[in-house]
C-alpha cells in the first residue's frame, strides 16, 4: 500500500501553446526539488494551436495524462472531466490541485498549499485577499469586480475560511471531491463556465470541510493573448449561481 500522497495536477488546456511548456517546465522543478510524487491530468479543450504537440513532448520527460476534447466545450466542461480523472486515480489522502494554463499561477505555492492539507484542512484556495497577496498586471476593472465577487459571497453564502471563491488554484483532499460527486451525483459540476469554479465551493459549503487559504502572488503580466473569460456573460452567470444557491437551488 502506498503510503506517501500523491499530488494531482489538473490543467484544464485551450490553445495554451505561448505558456504550457513553460507551466509543466516549472511544475515538474517545483514538485521534484519538493521530493513530492505526482502527475499531472491535463484536458485538452479542443485546442487549435500546438498545445497538444507541446504537451505529447513535454510527457516524455515527466508524467502526464492527456484527455482531449474533440472541440471546445468551455471550461466547466474541462475541469469536470480532469477533477474526475484524478478522483478515479487518487487515493483519498492524496491531493488534487486545480490551476490556470496560462502561467499566471505560480507551481511553487503548491507546496505550502500541500502543508496547509497535511496541517488538517480539507480545501485550501490561493487567495488574492490574504495578506501577502500580489495582483500583477490585472486590469483594474476586474480587480474591482473580483473583489465586489467577494464581498458578495461572504454576504451571502459564507464559507469559514474563504474570502476568495473565484481563483480557480486550489487543492483538494481527494476524498473531498471524491464525497462531492457522491452527494451530488451528475449535479456536482454541472456550470458550464468560468462560475463552475464557484460552484464546486458553494456544493462543498454544505459538507463538512474545513476551507483554508495562502496568499497567491497573481503574475496577470506573465499571460499572453486575450482572456478567454466573457467578463459580462461571467458575471451575469455568476450573479444567477449566487441567487439561485441563496434561495436553495
Amino acid at each position: 500500500m502506498r503510503t506517501k500522497r500523491k499530488v494531482y495536477v489538473v490543467l484544464p488546456a485551450y490553445n495554451e501553446e505561448a505558456k504550457i511548456g513553460v507551466l509543466l517546465t516549472s511544475i515538474d522543478e517545483a514538485l521534484s526539488e519538493a521530493e513530492l510524487s505526482y502527475q499531472v491530468v491535463l484536458v485538452d479543450d479542443g485546442s487549435s494551436d500546438n498545445t497538444a504537440k507541446i504537451v505529447r513532448d513535454c510527457a516524455k520527460r515527466m508524467p502526464i495524462i492527456v484527455k482531449e476534447h474533440k472541440v471546445n466545450l468551455g471550461l466547466g466542461a474541462t475541469i469536470r472531466d480532469g477533477l474526475y480523472a484524478a478522483v478515479e486515480l487518487a487515493d483519498d489522502r492524496d491531493i488534487i490541485v486545480t490551476m490556470d494554463a496560462d502561467d499566471t499561477h505560480t507551481p511553487g505555492l503548491v507546496l505550502r498549499m500541500v502543508r496547509m492539507i497535511s496541517e488538517g484542512h480539507d480545501v485550501v484556495i490561493a487567495s488574492r485577499y490574504q495578506p501577502g497577496a500580489r495582483t500583477i498586471g490585472v486590469p483594474i476593472h476586474r480587480r474591482f469586480l473580483s473583489y465586489a465577487a467577494s464581498i458578495l459571497f461572504r454576504t451571502l453564502l459564507p464559507i469559514p475560511g474563504v474570502k476568495d471563491f473565484t481563483c480557480g488554484y486550489r487543492a483538494y483532499k481527494a476524498k473531498v471531491i471524491r464525497e462531492g460527486i457522491a452527494e451530488y451525483g451528475d449535479r456536482f459540476m454541472d456550470q458550464d463556465g468560468f462560475q463552475c469554479m464557484v460552484d464546486i465551493l458553494l456544493k462543498l459549503r454544505k459538507l463538512d470541510f474545513i476551507f483554508g487559504e495562502v496568499p497567491i502572488i497573481l503574475r496577470y503580466d506573465f499571460k499572453e493573448g486575450e482572456s478567454k473569460m466573457q467578463l459580462s456573460s461571467t458575471s451575469r452567470k455568476t450573479l444567477q449561481l449566487i441567487f439561485k444557491r441563496r434561495l436553495g437551488g
